[in-house]
């Protein structure tokens, strides 16, 4: 592979090597009063091969930001109720750890000192504690094991992307006071808490786990309560049985919670539940918007449910036509609002303070910014501009078109490609993962290629098929129990149109994607020979395999492939790039992290040896350590790397 400073042609657009040039604004935090908003700035060290978080803080009415730590590992700010002090996590060592920094005097110290580390903190009501959570600690007969206790489970959740083999450590609820550092855990069992959150008075804290026997097969979760004030500190369940729940937050009297999840369980679109703890009722508020509610994970932006307490309102992300949207209601229920009345914004990780609502945004010109909307007024005002790093370097702008497939099917898709160009260019298919993700018109950092492949005289087309979230419940369905053979169509024709209309010339076609994309990947290249390249990124082969060895292997089975192998062979076998891997002829690059557990290595080995054996043009390359979710989180010289082995193979192959 060429070295970065060999690259020419370049210089008008940004490009795989100006990722060290890029600086990005996380986990907004407005304080009480809603005068300020501390923030996470994200930027990558590529020599150092690091990547460096520090807080700041920016004035609410305008104004200068400034930073509040060095550039090092802090993030997850949280404010203290009287503002005087912001709670965080510090990465220095093996395991993050909360701090404590005095607004005043910017003077930080160390709360916490646990071997399992600490998650994301939040205050009580009264401010003198804090609630996270995180794995506990061994006990002593594991940590007697000099290599590490031996893990024995009859489940099938004992390993997970991005924690391996899980032992008997779970992550539980623990609370920490604030001016002794003594911390408690607890809640204890095999079992995970996520989204603890405090009651508005202090004396309880909500959860949702997965608690049930047989929960690893069925995947059902829900919401409990624990009442501080127990001594046997017992949580109690508050709905739904037989669904699925994930963060949550209280309403403003304390009576209900307001889960995202759904009633009915795993497998449906995740709505905004209300649960009253008097009576036990559940009230599926969003039933009727046929959009998925986003509560915030790696690659798939939003935000926890936030309550306006003095005004009965609850603020929230949906996915629409792609973009991840903000909205309102009244916390008992009612219209669906959206807040934002400008159009082409992805949002995620809302905090409010009385009528204020900060937020992230990303749109065309920037990779994402720090924003304050009043409710009241909807007047939205933007406090950083951290597109000015850029300076004058070009990002290649998204295109909205559709295209109508043969048996009428509307796709929408997204098309980079400079404005200057004329005639057939060379065409880079990229297909997003899920399937139930969307591409929309906000730039991102993590696909660096498209940028640099439009510099290089490339149409780079991103489509939104069968099985794409944001376009209702029946749309992201099509492709259940028929990867693949319910969407190819939505790919292949587009490409078709393109090089009719004279923008594609027909002999350079590549195809790329990672996870769902990389899957598809290697089944168009296994049921047509019409691509010159292709790059898979955490991939899978043979969906057979996969059934017993991912992770999330029970979800896959019963959600996405139609049922246990066993029972649908035919149907497994038609979804399987394997089952024709005999018929590939497109030069293939294979990008994989080394404990992906998602995707598992081994898909990636699988068919890369095929190919091999069949004198096909082929590399894998593995990322060692790197989880499925490495495109957002491994070194910054794992992800310079793999985009550029992108933008290499392809103008290799079909440039």
């Amino acid at each position: 592979m060429r070295a970065p400073e060999e690259r020419t042609g370049v210089e008008r657009y940004l490009t795989v090597d100006d990722i060290g040039r890029i600086s990005v604004p996380e986990q907004p935090a407005i304080s009480p009063d809603g005068s300020a908003v501390a923030y996470v700035v994200r930027t990558d060290d590529l020599g150092a091969d690091r990547t460096e978080r520090s807080l700041w803080l920016v004035p609410t009415g305008g104004g200068e930001p400034r930073r509040l730590t060095p550039p090092g590992g802090d993030s997850s700010p949280a404010w203290s109720p009287d503002g005087r002090l912001i709670a965080f996590l510090r990465t220095t060592g093996a395991a993050p750890q909360v701090w404590l920094l005095d607004v005043e005097t910017l003077e930080p110290r160390e709360l916490t000192h646990r071997a399992g580390g600490a998650g994301a903190p939040a205050f009580s009501p009264d401010g003198s504690r804090l609630l996270f959570t995180a794995v506990a600690d061994p006990d002593d007969e594991a940590a007697a094991w000099a290599w590490g206790a031996p893990v024995v489970s009859r489940r099938l959740d004992y390993f997970a992307d991005g924690d391996g083999v899980v032992g008997s450590p779970r992550r539980h609820v623990h609370v920490v006071d604030v001016g002794s550092g003594r911390c408690e855990q607890i809640t204890d069992g095999d079992w995970n808490a996520v989204g603890a959150a405090w009651s508005p008075d202090g004396t309880r804290i909500a959860f949702s786990a997965a608690m049930g026997t047989d929960a690893d097969l069925t995947r059902e979760s829900a919401a409990y309560v624990v009442d501080l004030d127990d001594p046997e500190r017992v949580p109690r369940p508050a709905g739904p049985a037989g669904g699925s729940a994930g963060p949550l937050a209280w309403t403003g009297d304390g009576t209900r919670l307001l889960i995202c999840g759904h009633p009915e369980g795993p497998g449906r679109f995740t709505g905004l539940l209300l649960v009253d703890l008097r009576d036990g009722t559940i009230r599926h508020l969003t039933e009727h918007l046929d959009r998925q509610v986003m509560y915030g994970a790696p690659g798939y932006p939003g935000s926890t449910p936030r309550v306006v307490a003095d005004s009965g309102t609850v603020v929230f992300c949906v996915r629409d036509g792609g973009y991840v949207v903000p909205c309102s209601m009244p916390e008992a229920g009612g219209t669906v609002t959206p807040l934002l009345a400008e159009t082409g914004r992805n949002v995620s990780s809302l905090s409010v303070a009385g009528r204020l609502v900060a937020f992230l945004a990303s749109n065309a010109e920037t990779f994402g910014d720090v924003f304050v909307l009043d409710i009241e007024s909807g007047k939205t005002i933007q406090l950083t501009h951290h597109r000015e790093q850029l300076g004058e370097l070009r990002l290649a702008q998204r295109r909205e078109r559709t295209f109508r497939i043969s048996d009428g099917t509307i796709v929408a898709a997204w098309l980079m490609r400079d404005p200057d160009a004329s005639g057939p260019q060379p065409l880079l298919v990229d297909i997003h993962g899920g399937p139930h993700n969307a591409w929309n018109g906000a730039a991102e950092s993590v696909h660096l290629y498209h940028h640099e492949l439009v510099a290089r005289g490339w149409t780079v087309l991103l489509l939104n098929p069968r099985g794409s979230d944001g376009f209702g419940e029946a749309f992201a369905q099509a492709v259940s129990g028929r990867w693949g053979t319910s969407d190819a169509a939505d790919f292949l024709e587009p490409i078709d149109e393109l090089v009719a209309e004279g923008l594609v010339d027909d002999a350079r076609l590549a195809v790329t994607g990672f996870s769902y994309g990389g899957y598809l990947t290697c089944y168009l290249t296994s049921r047509t020979d019409r691509f010159a390249a292709a790059v898979g990124g955490g991939v899978f082969s043979d969906l057979r395999s996969a059934a017993g060895t991912a992770d999330n292997r029970r979800a896959l089975s019963t959600t996405e492939w139609g049922g246990a192998f066993w029972a649908n062979a035919d149907d497994y076998a038609a979804m399987s790039p394997i089952t024709r891997v005999a018929d590939v002829r497109t030069p293939t690059l294979l990008l994989h992290g080394g404990t992906d557990v998602r995707c598992p290595l081994d898909q990636a080995r699988q068919w890369h040896t095929a190919l091999r054996e069949l004198g096909v043009d082929t590399e894998i390359v593995i990322y060692p350590r790197a989880s499925h979710t490495m495109l957002f989180d491994s070194p910054p010289r794992f992800r310079h790397d793999y985009n550029a082995r992108v933008v290499d193979w392809v103008t290799r192959y079909a440039g």
